[in-house]
Parts: structure tokens; C-alpha cells; sequence
């Protein structure tokens, strides 16, 4: 039975209720379309905290609960039993592949890992001390003047055509943005490696020599991209979908949705993590640290605790957690970082502080530890999330398409001055 909600005031055809919308599972809605076209007043949200800007059947997310999932699919599940094109297949198409339709659709994202050759050259263009997010925002964004060959938007075949071809670029493009930086020369993809395991020989292997990819370490940083590559309508995602609702082809879309995700508020934790374990600078350091961040006339906090939307434990956390011990197990490493990160989590999950604020590690806290310990630098962890992210985008982007209400365009509650003349 639908339910409405009821208003004070009554519109122009005398009623004075708003229908209350159901979705599959989470709060229901009001529907707010006619507010101001019948009632003459608007909805008041600043960061649509408690806003539903669109329709969506990708992903949920219960903070509550501490439950996120993807198609249907706890992310815990899909972590430890898919690849990350797996999931890209079920966040794209909305359904897990097949045996058949899994080989397929590796073989179809191999067939674009490769860039244009003139692209390469627009790597040359940027300082060698540039941030990789930049390089990728410029690459990026420059894509649509080489790939302009399926850009009608209005068809969905060709939709489909340039977010494959996206999801299999991007990983190119973020290595490269990041040996250009180091001066190393470019290196290929190949082919017949993984999607992740691509991406790492073309991060650390040099033209000289072969480079054998570690299952270990190649296995954890996909889990890093699963855990990454969506989460429900974030800054960068809902960035995305503004701009495609303008009719923008995908390449600006996404570029925008990575200079979006650059802010330090959204893309930047992890790399926040590894600032603060650097400024502790020393295992016996930390029990200072932890008492001035409970301290509460001290504006001092620990990164990594605690999470924006989970007031539980951040169900990523776990899945990552176990990943991060594995690859430091398999590494060896004596990294004095590593040891001060590993006596911050033994303390928050036994400290009665941290237990009732549920102040748990959360997903940045883990994955910052695990891409230093690849040896992924620091300034390269936000291009590794937009990498992650490069399927979420798209996947929203195309269901924007199906589900088309024109342009986004929000309204605001106007407090300059009213109207005033200039003096004669």
C-alpha cells in the first residue's frame, strides 16, 4: 500500500501530503519532486546528509550495521571468493559472471589496456614532481580526443563500450603517472597476466628485466580494489553523476569524479595514516599518542579510527586486515612504521575508549599499511583508489543513462541582500 506523508500547508490542488517511496531495503523516502513546483517551499539539506539524489540498485550501505553491499553481495563474500573483474562484471552488468562470461569479459578489457601512443606523450607535458591525481586528471580528461569513436551517449552498446574501455586503461594510466614521476621508462601492459598483477609489473618492472609478480601481494592488492570500487553516492561518485547528467561524455566524467576524489577528505585517509605514523616517528611513542588523542581539550586525532558513514566496524576492515598480515608475513619486513601501526591497532581494540566510542580501525588505517608494505609510495595511494573507483563510476554513470531525469540542478536558500539599486 503506498504511504504519503503529511504537510500544514496544501498545494495549489488542495492536497497536503507527499508520497513516501520504498526501496528494497534501508529508509524509505520522501518523494520531494513537487515540493516547490505545488507548495512553494524548498527541501533545506546541506551535504544532502539526508538527501536520496537518485535511484540506485549498485550498492548499499549500512553504517549502523556495518554492512556494505554490491549487487546484493556482502563484501566480505565477494572479497574472499571473486577478482576484482568479477566484481566489475557484477557492478556493471548486475550479475556475477559465468565460467564463460568470466573469460570473455577478462579477454574483452584486455583487448584496451593499451593507450594511444600520442597520450604517451602528453605524460611529457607535466613536471616530473607533479601529483600523480593530477597527471591523471589531465590524461584522463584528454581521452575523449582520441577515443571519440564511441561517444554517443544515447546509445547503450557504445555506453557499455567506453566504460570497459575506461576500467581497462585506468591501471595503465596510473602507473604511468607514476614512473613519468620517477623518471622510469614506460612499461607496456601484458596481456596475459591478471588485471591486478598487469598493473603491478607495470608499476615496479623495468624494460631490462622480467618482473615475477608476487600471488601474495597481487591477491591483497586486488582485495584493495574490491573493497574500493564502490561505495554507494559518495563525493566522488555523486561528482560523476552530476556531471553525466549533463550529457558529459564519460572520459570528463570520470575525470572529474578523480579530482573530486583528490580532496583530502575523501581519496586522502590512507595517506593521512602513513603522516600520522610518521609524525609518532617511534613504537614507544605511541601510548603518548593515544592519551593525548582521548584527551578531550586536545585537538589531536588518530587517522584510521573510526569512519564517516560506519558506526560500527567497517566491514572492509576485516577482509583487509587479514589481507595486510598476510603480505607483511610473506615480505618479512622490519619497517619501524609498520611496527607503530600494529601497536595503534592492538591498543584501540582492547582500550575501553576506543571499544565505546567504536572508534575500530577502519579500511584506510589497514589499506595505507598495505600499500607501503607493496612498496606503492604515498603520494600514489589516492591513484590507486581512483583506480578501484574507475568501475563504481562508470557502473553509476550507466545506470544514470538508463534512468534519465534530465539535469541534476539543486537549489539553494538565498541569504544576500534583496533586492537593491545603485545611488544616482
Amino acid at each position: 500500500m503506498k504511504r504519503f506523508v503529511q504537510l500544514s500547508e496544501t498545494n495549489k490542488k488542495g492536497r497536503n501530503c507527499l508520497p513516501v517511496l520504498e526501496g528494497t531495503i534501508g529508509p524509505p523516502a520522501i518523494d520531494v519532486k513537487t515540493l516547490y513546483g505545488e507548495y512553494g517551499v524548498l527541501a533545506f539539506d546541506p551535504g544532502y546528509r539526508s538527501t536520496a539524489s537518485c535511484r540506485s540498485a549498485i550498492t548499499y550501505v549500512d553504517g549502523e550495521e556495518g554492512i556494505l553491499l554490491y549487487r546484493g553481495y556482502p563484501i566480505e563474500e565477494l572479497a574472499e571468493n571473486t577478482s576484482f573483474l568479477e566484481v566489475s562484471h557484477l557492478l556493471l552488468f548486475g550479475e556475477l559472471p559465468d565460467p564463460n562470461e568470466k573469460v570473455a569479459f577478462e579477454r574483452r578489457v584486455a583487448n584496451f589496456t593499451l593507450l594511444h601512443e600520442q597520450i604517451l606523450k602528453f605524460f611529457t607535458g607535466f613536471r616530473r614532481d607533479a601529483h600523480p591525481m593530477a597527471i591523471m586528471v589531465g590524461i584522463v580528461g584528454a581521452m575523449s580526443a582520441f577515443y571519440h569513436d564511441n561517444l554517443d551517449i544515447s546509445d547503450p552498446d557504445q555506453r557499455m563500450f567506453s566504460a570497459i574501455r575506461l576500467i581497462a586503461k585506468i591501471p595503465t594510466i596510473a602507473a604511468a603517472s607514476y614512473t613519468y614521476t620517477i623518471g622510469r621508462p614506460f612499461r607496456y601492459p601484458r596481456n596475459e597476466l591478471d588485471y591486478t598483477s598487469n598493473f603491478l609489473q607495470m608499476m615496479f618492472g623495468l624494460p631490462s628485466e622480467d618482473y615475477e609478480v608476487d600471488p601474495v601481494v597481487s591477491s591483497a592488492l586486488d582485495k584493495i580494489f574490491i573493497l574500493h570500487a564502490d561505495h554507494e553516492q559518495n563525493a566522488s561518485t555523486s561528482t560523476v553523476r552530476l556531471a553525466g547528467s549533463s550529457g558529459a561524455n564519460p572520459y570528463a566524467c570520470v575525470a572529474a569524479g578523480i579530482a573530486s576524489l583528490w580532496g583530502p577528505s575523501h581519496g586522502g585517509a590512507n595517506e593521512a595514516v602513513l603522516d600520522m605514523l610518521e609524525a609518532i616517528g617511534d613504537v614507544k611513542n605511541v601510548g603518548k599518542a593515544v592519551d593525548q588523542a582521548k584527551d578531550a581539550d586536545d585537538d589531536y586525532r588518530l587517522m584510521g579510527f573510526g569512519h564517516r558513514v560506519y558506526k560500527n566496524f567497517d566491514p572492509r576492515a576485516t577482509v583487509i586486515q587479514k589481507a595486510c598480515k598476510d603480505v607483511l608475513d610473506r615480505l618479512g619486513l622490519d619497517d619501524p612504521l609498520l611496527e607503530i601501526a600494529m601497536r595503534l591497532e592492538e591498543i584501540a581494540l582492547q582500550d575501553e575508549y576506543f571499544i565505546e566510542r567504536k572508534l575500530y580501525p577502519n579500511v584506510d588505517f589497514y589499506s595505507g599499511i598495505l600499500l607501503k608494505a607493496i612498496g606503492i609510495p604515498k603520494s600514489l595511494f589516492t591513484a590507486v583508489f581512483a583506480l578501484a573507483r574507475t568501475t563504481g563510476w562508470v557502473s553509476h554513470w550507466l545506470e544514470l543513462h538508463k534512468d534519465d531525469h534530465g539535469i541534476d540542478r539543486p537549489r539553494q536558500l538565498y541569504v544576500g541582500s534583496p533586492l537593491r539599486h545603485m545611488k544616482k
